[in-house]
């Protein structure tokens, strides 16, 4: 028997899922991101069904099938482990010729779910006979040679703002890797891996941020033209940045500056040194019974400072943990300034330099002596900073 392959456009489509456990818990999503119009018949449900329901992104019936349910439905997915129950919904909607699939009995159905992939704007469906092993290892090759594809011309306009990580090149997302396959233009901060920007297509763009001969402000204000002029001329820019874009990156500030030029900006958050650097260390900014909040500070301006805006005084008061970026440099004062307003010299703090990457290096030591273990090990920067009992809760 042929299968004959069809994409449903479901939107605003009713689709009946009859079963609340695992194998709709792993159905539902797919069909709410086509937009269907989802309605579940069960006597139970599991927490995370529980949650698309309590948010209203489908409505649930608590009891068991009827076949009355499957009237008005476009698609029916029976999802339960009762053949003789599985079997009524498809008699049920094999009168009512409406297509059903069944996760029980394949042979059974009149529709199967293949193995997807999605990228961008394409996506692949696999089925194979009822061999849903090899048909998700066909998917999973198909899946690595879109990845490695050159992307469809004018697929990406404007700029996205993308986060690359901690360090490990490994770290940026799924997403944010394929926009930057897909630039013209790549704007790279220094604290991105290099082992990304290997990757570049030879006919890319590339600015270094870091090398822009300029003062501070007026290579941000170079950096924002850049991105602003280039989008303009009808490139697709990414501006590749160290951890997330927005935090302490000055994502914000490019994103204004695109907008109120008319360019359209994504934005593609991602995994922030904040937490990824502690926790590579094996500490975890927050641990039950220990801490129930953290907070992350810029240190690049001395607390005695007048251009400083953080409340130095209410973080010492704080019991929970702190996170101190781009800090090494006013560790010393940071210390003492803690101290002061009554933190205690012998919290537990520790020192993460370069997290995520091979250079990575960690010490742990106390609020009143870590400056001084810092000078003494030679930590340098990129280093984060971790104030708080959960440098105890290490593992």
């Amino acid at each position: 028997m042929s299968i004959y392959p069809l994409g449903l456009k479901l939107a605003g489509r009713r689709v009946l899922v009859v079963g609340g456990g695992a194998v709709a818990t792993r159905r539902v999503p797919a069909l709410l991101a086509a937009g269907a119009v989802v309605d579940i018949v069960s006597p139970e449900l599991t927490p995370a069904l529980h949650g698309q329901v309590d948010a209203g992104r489908a409505s649930w019936t608590e009891r068991r099938f009827e076949p009355a349910d499957v009237d008005g439905a476009w698609l029916v997915h029976v999802a339960v482990d009762d053949p003789a129950a599985a079997e009524q919904v498809s008699v049920a909607a094999e009168a009512r010729r409406v297509f059903c699939v069944r996760a029980d009995d394949r042979d059974a159905a009149t529709a199967w779910t293949p193995a997807v992939t999605r990228q961008g704007q394409v996506t692949v469906a696999v089925t194979d006979g009822g061999d849903r092993r090899r048909a998700m290892a066909v998917r999973d090759l198909v899946a690595h040679a879109l990845e490695s594809s050159p992307p469809a011309a004018g697929e990406y306009k404007g700029v996205a703002l993308v986060g690359s990580g901690p360090g490990d090149p490994e770290l940026i997302t799924v997403k944010g890797r394929r926009l930057l396959a897909a630039a013209d233009v790549v704007v790279a901060d220094r604290l991105v891996p290099g082992l990304l920007l290997g990757d570049l297509r030879p006919e890319v763009e590339f600015v270094d941020a870091a090398k822009i001969p300029y003062g501070p402000a007026a290579a941000q204000e170079e950096i924002n033209r850049i991105l602003v002029e280039r989008a303009l001329e009808g490139k697709f820019v990414v501006r590749l940045k160290g951890g997330d874009p927005f935090v302490f990156g000055r994502g914000g500030e490019e994103a204004i500056a695109c907008a109120q030029a008319g360019v359209p900006v994504l934005v593609v958050p991602g995994v922030t040194s904040s937490i990824a650097a502690p926790a590579l260390a094996g500490i975890p900014v927050t641990h039950r019974g220990v801490a129930h909040e953290f907070t992350v500070v810029s240190g690049h301006i001395p607390p005695d400072h007048a251009d400083s805006l953080v409340d130095w005084a209410a973080l010492a008061r704080l019991r929970g943990t702190l996170v101190v970026l781009m800090g090494l440099k006013n560790l010393s004062r940071i210390a003492g300034r803690l101290i002061a307003e009554g933190r205690s010299a012998d919290t537990p703090a520790a020192v993460v330099q370069e997290g995520s990457t091979s250079h990575q290096r960690s010490l742990r030591s106390t609020l009143g002596q870590v400056a001084d273990a810092v000078a003494e090990a030679g930590i340098r920067p990129p280093a984060v900073v971790v104030i708080g009992e959960v440098v105890h809760a290490a593992v």
